[in-house]
């Protein structure tokens, strides 16, 4: 073929992939257009379970608010994922302000969900960009974000901040650890008794020792059981927590010092966890909510959930396409000692065992 054959040929080549992609551009766009038109008709979306200073939260819900002129109706922002399940359960019938439109709940969760047909499915437009292992097949449900499990601390009233699990067990913590949750409904509450199991002679595969780990700290005086949140951390009420490193990572930026918040890793390990979106079954504005997973999934809502200190799903792609906010990214702590990371029936035999057993194991009422 000759040179100039061949030139022809690359460039036809070249023009018609161009045209393709242009071509499938366009018909995104279009999409993404009528689905902004159908969510403003319908012009509210229900969540539910989001705290404001949960991984950002606050800015993703002001963002979508006005960017695409659609209020947002907050529900129980201090609710659990079993809070949100039931909220779905109960309003199945009821198109109202109560019936939540979307659910952002832990891992372990996703199954149920399919199984009671609580959920409808969605594959965002940034689909293939979220891991294979994060993501329901068929788009029922798909990982948001990851945290690690920190000790969260008000050092103004804990002159020795505790490094690692054993310290919760001393005398000078005497009524000053608690929960941020109730372990029989919480995901991060069970993550936290889950972590302690891994490193209290346990397993991923053995809750019983992290049961009886807190036995042992409600015997020695030092658990409170009270839900822990910033307010009971600032207050002294729970000056020592456990919870997702974004969470306490935030509450010492709003508190500002006042008092002081250290975040510690537990040294001998720690563990991670994933939550997961999903648009309800009964959703009462099921436009809205896949405009807002379409919003969530965007490389600029990732971006806020980074802002939160958490890793967005999407982190890799995005890192691997410099659409990371390199300010935000150079915020994120590092820590370099034992993180399990368990699998989605891990978690769901763990979970079910803490909630099960908390009770007539540990004997704390949390409320």
């Amino acid at each position: 073929m000759r040179k100039n054959q061949l030139f022809f040929l690359v460039l036809f080549v070249m023009v018609f992939a161009f045209a393709a992609f242009s071509a499938a551009d366009v018909a995104a766009q279009d999409a993404l257009d009528e689905l902004i038109a159908a969510a403003q008709a319908e012009g509210t979306l229900t969540t539910i379970a989001l705290p404001r200073d949960w991984c950002n939260y606050g800015a993703a819900i002001d963002g979508f608010k006005a960017k695409y002129g659609i209020e947002v109706n907050e529900l129980n922002p201090d609710g659990a994922s079993a809070d949100e399940i039931e909220a779905v359960k109960a309003n199945k019938d009821n198109k109202g302000p109560q019936a939540p439109d979307v659910l952002d709940v832990g891992y372990s969760f996703g199954p149920q969900l399919i199984e009671e047909g609580l959920v409808q499915p969605y594959k965002v437009s940034t689909w293939d960009s979220i891991p294979n292992d994060a993501k329901h097949p068929d788009g029922y449900w798909y990982g948001d974000y990851y945290g690690i499990m920190a000790f969260e601390v008000n050092s103004d009233l804990v002159e020795n901040v505790p490094q690692d699990w054993a310290d919760l067990l001393k005398p000078e913590y005497k009524n000053q650890f608690a929960l941020s949750g109730d372990p029989r409904v919480s995901t991060q509450a069970q993550m936290s008794v889950y972590a302690a199991s891994l490193y209290n002679g346990g397993s991923l595969d053995d809750v019983t020792p992290g049961l009886d780990f807190f036995k042992q700290i409600n015997e020695a005086g030092n658990f409170v059981p009270l839900i822990a949140k910033q307010a009971t951390v600032a207050k002294g009420e729970t000056p020592i927590i456990m919870r997702w490193d974004y969470n306490a990572l935030a509450d010492r930026d709003v508190l500002d010092s006042n008092p002081t918040i250290e975040v510690v890793y537990p040294a001998s390990g720690t563990i991670a966890g994933i939550y997961i979106q999903a648009i309800s079954a009964y959703a009462p504005h099921p436009n809205a909510a896949k405009l807002w997973m379409e919003y969530l999934y965007s490389d600029e809502g990732q971006n806020i959930w980074l802002s939160g200190y958490c890793h967005p799903i999407r982190f890799e792609d995005m890192k691997a396409r410099s659409a990371l906010d390199p300010e935000t990214e150079a915020k994120l702590p590092s820590f370099d000692g034992p993180v399990a990371f368990p699998s989605l029936e891990q978690l769901n035999a763990a979970n079910a065992a803490i909630a099960e057993n908390w009770m007539a194991a540990v004997g704390a009422d949390v409320k």
